[in-house]
C-alpha cells in the first residue's frame, strides 16, 4: 500500500479529524511523506478540513 492509501485508511480508522503529526505517529511514516500524501488527497478532493490544520476523509 502506498503512502496516500495508508494515510487515508488510517484517517478512516481513527474516525475523527486529525493532523499530519498524529498521522505520522500512527502510521509510522515520515512526516514529510504524510504531508505529501495529504497534499495529493486534498488535490483529489478525498479529504476535507473541518477545522484549521485538521483533516478528515470526504463523505
Amino acid at each position: 500500500m502506498d503512502a496516500v492509501e495508508t494515510v487515508l485508511a488510517k484517517m478512516k480508522e481513527l474516525g475523527k479529524p486529525v493532523n499530519a503529526t498524529l498521522l505520522a505517529t500512527e502510521t509510522g511514516l515520515d512526516k514529510k511523506e504524510v504531508d505529501k500524501a495529504m497534499k495529493a488527497l486534498k488535490e483529489q478532493g478525498r479529504i476535507v478540513s473541518p477545522k484549521r490544520c485538521y483533516w478528515a476523509p470526504a463523505e
